[in-house]
């Protein structure tokens, strides 16, 4: 069976999940972390977001992991994200994102979410540049929330309709890929067990 590469990227604040620039304002690219013009971008995640990005050169698992109702089988394949909030989350704001919350473009899949403390958080922060806005008069509070769904700018989106603004959001996993310790800035290649394609519904 012909197996495929995939490569796990740690995107550092600030940088485009694309390898060209075209908005003309001089952004950083993914062209300055690899040379590879075979990679497609699994799943974007905004220049202001950190975390794991995919990366993958095999058309069919990178439609399985951005389009998994159709290419999967119906199978939901997880984002989780590190969300830095402003404020201290209720009982009901917390309930209202486990069961979904109406936006602009629709009412958003029921989420798992989870209040953690800075150190109950799955893996250790690097410092942010620049680092996020702090307001003395205001607490924050970290949230760990999976979602099964890809709409624009979600997370962001959610957790401000709840009342509670997004500061930072890094993800840590996608479809069972985790960001594990790789830091800022670094990647690296994982060979496809065969586990991996059939917990992606690809048949090989």
């Amino acid at each position: 069976m012909p197996t495929s590469s995939l490569i796990v990227f740690n995107k550092p604040y600030g940088v485009q999940s694309q390898f060209r620039d075209d908005s003309n304002n001089n952004h950083t690219t993914l062209s300055q972390y690899f040379t590879d013009k075979s990679l497609r971008v699994a799943g974007r995640l905004d220049a202001t977001s950190e975390g794991l990005l995919i990366l993958t050169d095999d058309g069919w698992v990178n439609k399985a992991i951005t389009h998994p109702p159709k290419a999967n089988a119906g199978r939901k394949q997880g984002k989780t994200y590190l969300v830095q909030v402003e404020g201290i989350p209720t009982d009901e704001q917390l309930n209202q994102l486990r069961r979904g919350v109406v936006l602009k473009d629709g009412k958003t899949l029921p989420a798992e979410i989870k209040h953690v403390s800075e150190d109950e958080l799955p893996m250790t922060l690097w410092q942010r540049h620049p680092p996020i806005r702090e307001r003395k008069s205001v607490p924050d509070s970290w949230l760990i929330l999976t979602i099964y769904e890809g709409k624009n700018r979600q997370v962001r989106r959610m957790t401000a309709h709840v009342g509670l603004p997004c500061l930072r959001l890094i993800r840590w996993s996608v479809a069972g890929f985790e960001l594990g310790d790789l830091a800022v800035g670094e990647s690296m290649c994982v060979q496809l067990s065969r586990e991996q394609y059939q917990q992606l519904g690809i048949v090989r």
